[in-house]
C-alpha cells in the first residue's frame, strides 16, 4: 500500500487513521476540508489538484472526477498493458480510498430545509469513487465507515496489506452504502415530484437490531428500520426496561400503537397475535385500562398493551399483577417506572405519541415480489355516513359506533367487533364468512352483547349476520354497505328493531 485517497464528511477517527498510515509509508492525497484538517494535525497530504493537475472549480462539484484520479483506481495490477498506460499518462496507482459522503440524508432531516439544499448535498464525486474503488476491490481498499479503520490499519501492520477477504467484503459493504444513498435521493425526489406509482421502486433499510429467531425459532430475523421514518414508530422507540424484543413482539407492538393511536382520549389496547382483545376508553388512563382488561381478562395474558397517556402508579399496580411481554405509552411517571422495572423481562417502551403524523406506503412481501400501498388512514370524519334503517342510533349508540369503528379497522377480516360502556366486549377475526366471526364476538361478550353494537370491517353479503346480532341483543351496527343484497340487511334490521348505519368504506386488513 502506497498511496490513499482521503475525502470524507464525517471526519470521525481520520486524523489517528491517516496518522497511522503515514507511519507506515503510505503517501495521502485529499481533498477540500478534509486535507485542510489533515494539515492542520501536521500529516503531509497532497491535494487533489495537485494530482489532477486541474483546480477544484464549480464551488467544489468538480474535483475528483479525472482520468488521474479513476485511471489510478480502476487499473487492473496485473494487466501488463493498464499499467502502461499508468506510465504513458503519469498516473500513480491508488490502493485505498477512505470515502464518506455529503450528508444528504442529515440535510433533508432538518425542518427548514430547502429544495436547493438538498441538490447541493448529492454527493457526485464520492460515490464515483467509491463505486471504482469497489469494482476494483482485488487491487484496491476501499472504506466507507470509520469503524473499519482499525481493521484496516491491523492487517496493514500484522500482514503488510489488507487481504483479499477483508477487500470483498469492504466492497460489498460500499455498493450497499451507495445503494442505500441513492434510495434515499430517489424517494426524496420521486415525493417532491409526487410520483405515486414509480416504474421501479428501491428502497433501502438500516439495521437496528438482530433478532433472536422470526415468527418461530427454526427461523432467522433482523430488525430494519426506514431512514428518517415516522417518528412515532415502534422503530424509533425507546426501550427503557427488559428483555430484548422479539420478532413478533415488534409486529404486535406495532399493531397495538396503530390502534391505541386512533383515540384522543385515555385509551388502552391489548393485543394478542395481532389483532385487539380489548380496548378500553376512560376518563382517566386507570379507568380505560379497567375496561381494556375486563374486556377479555384471559387473552390479555402474554399480551402486548398500549396506553396513549402517561402510565401513572395506580395503572402500573394493576398491569403488574398481569404476565404482560410489553407496555407502550408516552411516558411513565417515576413511581410507575420503580413498580414495573421489578419485573425483569418486562419490556417497556416509550415514544412521542404527540409526533406530527406522518403517512407513509406499506409494503408487503410476497414471493418473488412486493405489494404497495397507501396506509389505512381513513376516519369515520371522512366518511359519507348514512342511517339506512327506520331507526336511527341513541346519543349512546352513536358513540359506541363510532369506538367500534375505529377498531375494526385494526382488526383481521373478516372481522366484527362488539362495543358497549365504552370497552369492546367481543372480538370475531380473522374467520372464513363474516357470521363465522360474529358468533366469535357474540360468544367471547356473553351477558354483555345485550346492549352493545356491533362494528363489521365490510359490507354483510346476507342478512345472517344481522339476524344473529339481533338475535343476541345488539341494538346497532355500523358497516360500510355496498352489497347488492343490502336491502336484505336493511329490512332484517328494521324487523329486529336495530339501528344500522353505512359509511360507504371497507376496511379490510389481511
Amino acid at each position: 500500500m502506497k498511496r490513499a485517497l482521503i475525502s470524507v464528511s464525517n471526519k470521525e477517527g481520520i486524523i489517528p487513521f491517516a496518522s497511522q498510515l503515514v507511519e507506515l509509508g503510505v503517501e495521502i492525497v485529499s481533498t477540500g476540508g478534509t486535507k485542510k484538517a489533515i494539515q492542520e494535525a501536521g500529516i503531509p497530504v497532497i491535494g487533489i489538484s495537485e494530482v489532477t493537475g486541474f483546480p477544484e472549480i464549480l464551488d467544489g462539484r468538480v474535483k475528483t472526477l479525472h482520468p488521474n484520479i479513476h485511471g489510478g483506481l480502476l487499473a487492473m495490477r496485473e494487466s501488463d498493458d493498464h499499467l502502461a498506460q499508468l506510465a504513458e499518462h503519469n498516473i500513480q496507482p491508488i490502493d485505498l480510498v477512505v470515502v464518506n459522503l455529503y450528508p444528504f440524508q442529515q440535510t433533508i432531516a432538518k425542518p427548514d430545509v430547502t429544495f436547493a439544499d438538498a441538490i447541493e448535498n448529492i454527493d457526485i464525486g464520492g460515490p464515483s469513487m467509491l463505486r471504482a474503488a469497489a469494482k476494483n476491490h482485488k487491487h484496491v481498499t476501499v472504506v466507507v465507515d470509520p469503524l473499519d479503520y482499525e481493521t484496516v490499519i491491523s492487517q496493514v501492520k500484522e500482514e503488510g496489506a489488507v487481504n483479499g477477504e477483508t477487500r470483498a467484503r469492504l466492497a460489498a459493504k460500499v455498493f450497499r452504502h451507495t445503494a442505500s444513498y441513492d434510495a434515499v435521493i430517489a424517494e426524496y425526489l420521486t415525493n417532491e415530484v409526487k410520483e405515486e406509482s414509480p416504474e421501479s421502486l428501491t428502497v433501502t433499510f438500516e439495521k437496528k437490531q438482530d433478532l433472536r429467531y422470526g415468527e418461530n425459532p427454526h427461523q432467522k430475523a433482523a430488525f430494519y428500520k426506514k431512514p428518517l421514518g415516522a417518528e412515532s414508530s415502534i422503530a424509533n422507540a425507546t426501550q427503557l426496561h427488559g428483555k430484548e424484543l422479539s420478532y413478533n413482539n415488534i409486529n404486535d407492538a406495532d399493531a397495538a400503537l396503530a390502534l391505541v393511536k386512533e383515540f384522543t382520549e385515555p385509551a388502552v389496547v391489548a393485543i394478542k397475535h395481532m389483532n385487539p382483545c380489548g380496548v378500553g376508553v376512560g376518563t382517566t388512563i386507570e379507568e380505560a385500562y379497567d375496561k381494556a382488561y375486563a374486556a377479555d381478562p384471559v387473552s390479555i395474558f402474554g399480551g402486548i398493551v398500549a396506553l396513549n397517556k402517561e402510565v401513572d402508579a395506580a395503572t402500573a399496580l394493576k398491569m403488574k399483577e398481569v404476565f404482560l411481554e410489553i407496555i407502550i405509552a408516552p411516558a411513565f411517571t417515576v413511581e410507575a417506572l420503580e413498580i414495573l422495572t421489578s419485573k425483569k423481562n418486562l419490556r417497556l417502551l416509550t415514544l412521542p405519541f404527540t409526533a406530527a403524523a406522518k403517512v407513509e406506503k406499506r409494503l408487503t412481501s410476497i414471493h418473488g415480489g412486493l405489494l404497495l400501498q397507501d396506509e389505512d388512514t381513513f376516519g369515520l370524519e371522512e366518511a359519507t355516513v348514512t342511517v339506512a334503517t327506520k331507526r336511527e342510533p341513541t346519543e349512546e349508540e352513536w358513540a359506541a359506533l363510532k369506538m367500534a369503528w375505529k377498531v375494526v379497522k385494526h382488526v383481521k377480516s373478516n372481522a366484527i367487533v362488539l362495543v358497549k360502556d365504552n370497552m369492546t366486549v367481543g372480538v370475531g377475526a380473522g374467520q372464513m364468512n363474516r357470521v363465522g366471526s360474529a358468533k366469535i364476538a357474540i360468544e367471547q361478550a356473553g351477558d354483555e352483547v345485550v346492549g352493545s353494537v356491533m362494528g363489521s370491517d365490510a359490507f354483510f353479503p346476507m342478512n345472517d349476520t344481522v339476524e344473529a346480532a339481533g338475535k343476541a341483543g345488539v341494538t346497532a351496527i355500523i358497516q360500510p354497505g355496498g352489497s347488492i343484497r343490502d336491502e336484505d340487511s336493511i329490512k332484517k334490521a328494521d324487523e329486529l328493531g336495530i339501528a344500522m348505519v353505512m359509511t360507504g368504506v371497507r376496511h379490510f386488513k389481511h
